[in-house]
Formats: structure tokens, sequence, C-alpha cells
């Protein structure tokens, strides 16, 4: 018997891929984005200095993927802010979490299982967000796979791509969180996701693309929700990527180091530098100098 026939799995994904992501999984993506805003150091002070600075980076925690996207084929990155419905909704939830008497909106979306269902069904939205950018990138070009997987990756994790430029708006300069030296786990989830697509959308993955994304939202959805149940930031692919850094990159690199670090060492003991003199040292060979002068 045929169990995909019984579980009718093509279909419940077909139904999955088409499920209208507005307004229901939209405002819990735009709940979660500014949430993680305000989380931020000086966000809150920032809210109550320069409310119009608080917004911008609001907007661009939602729709920053969107503008990023625009900018690299080419478009009009102010393109999306057309649908109203959105902005003006992302703007009610930006309102609420940061000006809403006493903090209630704030506390009910930070409640644990609030946040998690929150979290999951902003995961339902970062997947097709990929799964669009890598379609529209090989409508506009056919055959660039790099251009549909940067696509892709850039409309999954582009508000993190762009936390630098948002930082700047709130007066903060950290270019160590650089997102591209220290990638967090969305961001190589959105990378992974993008290259799978890419390959299904080019017909080199023999899978079709409404199970495609249901699978790859089911693994969104597991790991970001136990990550975040759990306080954890460690990845999923941290055992795999770690073994294939070192077999590629790591270890010859880190046996060069550790070959010069031998080598050099003795070399470094045979010579030991001479210490330098003290200041009573100093103070005496003055006196003696004196005194010769003197006599």
């Amino acid at each position: 018997m045929d169990v995909l026939g019984v579980l009718n799995l093509g279909e419940i994904a077909q139904y999955f891929s088409k499920m209208a992501m507005f307004p229901v999984f939209d405002v819990a993506y735009y709940i979660v984005s500014i949430l993680y805003l305000k989380y931020e150091p000086g966000s809150v002070e920032v809210s109550r200095r320069s409310p119009v600075a608080s917004w911008i980076c609001a907007m661009l925690y939602c729709f920053g993927s969107y503008i990023l996207a625009d900018i690299m084929l080419g478009e009009c990155p102010l393109d999306y802010f057309h649908n109203n419905s959105h902005i003006l909704l992302a703007t009610a939830v930006w309102y609420l979490v940061f000006y809403c008497p006493l903090n209630l909106f704030y506390k009910c979306v930070a409640f644990l299982p609030v946040k998690l269902v929150l979290v999951g069904m902003k995961e339902v939205v970062r997947t097709r967000k990929i799964a669009a950018g890598v379609h529209h990138a090989h409508h506009a070009y056919h055959h660039g796979w790099f251009i549909m997987v940067i696509t892709g990756y850039v409309k999954g994790s582009g508000v993190a791509l762009m936390s630098n430029f948002e930082q700047l708006l709130r007066g903060v300069w950290r270019p160590e969180s650089n997102e591209i030296l220290n990638m967090s786990f969305p961001t190589k989830a959105s990378l992974y996701g993008a290259l799978l697509f890419t390959l299904q959308e080019t017909h080199w993955l023999p899978i079709s693309k409404s199970l495609l994304i249901c699978l790859f939202t089911l693994f969104m959805v597991t790991s970001k929700v136990t990550m975040t149940a759990r306080h954890s930031h460690s990845s999923p692919f941290a055992l795999v990527e770690s073994w294939v850094c070192h077999v590629l990159f790591g270890s010859a690199l880190a046996s060069e180091d550790s070959h010069d670090h031998h080598h050099c060492a003795p070399a470094a003991s045979a010579a030991p530098a001479s210490p330098a003199k003290t200041r009573d040292e100093l103070n005496e060979g003055t006196r003696k100098r004196k005194a010769k002068k003197a006599e």
C-alpha cells in the first residue's frame, strides 16, 4: 500500500503551499521581528527619543529583505511600500510593542508559549519568502543559478544582512556583529534553503515545489521553536559544518599554525630577551655618574 497515497501528502503539501500568509502569518512575522528589535540594546531609548527612527528600524526589520532583494535585482527599493495594508499592520504592531500602556502587548507576545507559536508562524513566512525569491530570480535570469541562490538567501535573511545599517539608525556601530562574519541559524538555513529551491526550480532536484516548501517549513519550524524553547543559539548544522570545515579548510591551516608555533618556540627559548633594568638600578647609575662628576 502506498503510504503517500494513504496520507494524501501531495494534496496536503499543495494546499499548504497555496495557503495565504496575509494577515495571520504576516502579523506573526511582524510581531516576532519587532519583538527582536525591542531586545536590541538601546532600542527602547531610541523609541522615546526619536519615534521616527524607531519606526524606520521597525520597517527595516519587517521589510528589509524585500528592500535588499529589489536593490540587487535593479528594481525600486520602495516598491513593496505600495502595500498599504502591510505597512499599516506593521506600524500598528510596532506601536503596540513599544508604546502599549503598561507594556501589556509586549508581555503577552513575549510569554513563552505564545512566543513559540509566533516564532513557528514566522518560519512559515520565511520559507515562502525564500521560495518566492528564487522563483522571482529564475523568471528574470533563467540560467543564473547564483542569482537565484543569492536572491532567495537575501529574501530569507535580508533583515539580518542589513543589521549594521539598522544599527546606525539607532546610533550604534558594531562592525563585529556583521551577519556575514557571524552567521546565525536563520541566515544559514536561508542560504541552504535557497540552494535547495534553486535546484528544484532548475529541475535538478526531483521533488515538487509544494512538497519542498512543506518539508523545509517543517524543518525550520521544528528547529527554531526548539531553539527558542531551550534558549539555545546552537545551530543544528554545527556538527556537519564543523566536520566539513575541518576537512576542507581548517585542518591544513591548523597544522600550519601549529607547526609554525612549535618551530619558533625553541628559538625563542634559546635566546631569551634580556630583562629591562628596574627604576632603582637606573637611579643608582645616575647617582654614581653624579658622584664621579663631583670628584
